[in-house]
């Protein structure tokens, strides 16, 4: 596994951006850095900058996406199927 550089956190408001490449994130993005990385964490990052850090496809990560959707993973509750 890849280690992910963390640098300041940026935020706008209600927007989050990928710490690493800054791209506005999507409720998935947050939820699935959630799931992988720390519960806890306030640092997020987009599906192709996990898959990096993971060293994986970016449509394994998507697949996970959905995987803890349809178990129904409460992270993932307030956003569309």
């Amino acid at each position: 596994m890849k280690t992910l550089k963390i640098s300041s956190p940026t935020s706008d408001s209600n927007r989050n951006f990928c710490q690493k490449c800054g791209r506005e994130l999507t409720p998935e993005e947050i939820a699935i850095t959630k799931k992988l990385i720390n519960r806890g964490t306030s640092i997020y990052y987009c599906v192709d900058c996990l898959a990096e850090a993971f060293d994986v496809k970016r449509e394994d990560i998507r697949a996970k996406i959905q995987y803890f959707k349809e178990i129904g993973c409460t992270l993932f509750s307030s956003t569309s199927l």
